[in-house]
């Protein structure tokens, strides 16, 4: 073929593949606008719990008070057959929660939540991964979820096994290599800033923060819903001794 040719059908290829993306990309906006709209509808009549409809502002603010009741042990009464039926034709819950798997933390106990309050994403060192991200905007593109918060904990194991990683050169078996890897930039940037106490309090709080910018800049469903005042994402850290969760950013 002669390089005229080769370079037309390279700008050929070229134009059909950028038509090809752009398509899928319009056919993924207009089946995720879609699922919207039909939850939207669905729960516009009746949502599954009325109280659950709330702004950013006010999901803050309940969690924050469950909390209050939590360390309190003024916790609320729970009962599944009050919400059985409701829940089971769908959900709309009032704040996300990007949560560490540690068994110490559970959002639903440390929030003084029913089922359907809240809904939960967990991973050892509560960072974003693209599993984690995709739930997420799930939540928020579908189920009208005005609140995201990335819960930290006090003494992460996670976080403590990436700092031993940075100042000791420790390395790990199987997968849990992979956990290191994504939180060690926000070990690396704790420990090249000033800082009060150890470097694993330290990490620990950058972990949050690094996560929530994550967030509130991940396109194309979060961002635009932080544009627009739909949702906020917040920072909070458990403290495994009281209970309490501190506001973070």
């Amino acid at each position: 073929m002669c390089e005229v040719c080769e370079a037309s059908d390279s700008r050929t290829q070229a134009s059909v593949s950028t038509s090809r993306r752009a398509a899928l990309g319009r056919m993924g906006a207009f089946s995720l606008l879609g699922l919207s709209a039909v939850a939207g509808v669905a729960y516009a009549k009746s949502p599954p719990k009325p109280g659950n409809v709330l702004s950013p502002d006010e999901a803050i603010k309940r969690l924050m008070e469950g909390n209050e009741r939590y360390t309190s042990g003024k916790t609320q009464s729970r009962s599944f057959a009050s919400t059985r039926a409701a829940l089971a034709s769908g959900q709309n819950p009032y704040a996300s929660i990007l949560s560490c798997a540690d068994s110490r933390v559970s959002p639903e106990l440390c929030f003084d939540e029913e089922r359907g309050d809240l809904f939960v994403t967990r991973v050892a060192g509560n960072y974003v991964t693209a599993d984690i991200l995709a739930s997420l905007e799930y939540g928020v593109a579908v189920l009208n979820t005005p609140l995201i918060m990335v819960l930290g904990h006090t003494r992460c194991g996670a976080v403590g096994a990436t700092v031993s990683a940075l100042e000791k050169q420790a390395e790990f078996p199987g997968h849990i290599q992979g956990i290191v890897t994504a939180l060690m930039p926000a070990v690396r940037a704790a420990a090249a800033g000033p800082h009060k106490g150890t470097l694993l309090q330290a990490a620990t709080i950058e972990n949050i923060k690094q996560n929530v910018q994550r967030l509130q800049e991940a396109t194309p469903i979060l961002s635009k819903a932080v544009q627009t005042n739909q949702l906020k994402v917040v920072g909070g850290l458990y403290d495994l001794e009281t209970g309490r969760i501190e506001r973070v950013g």
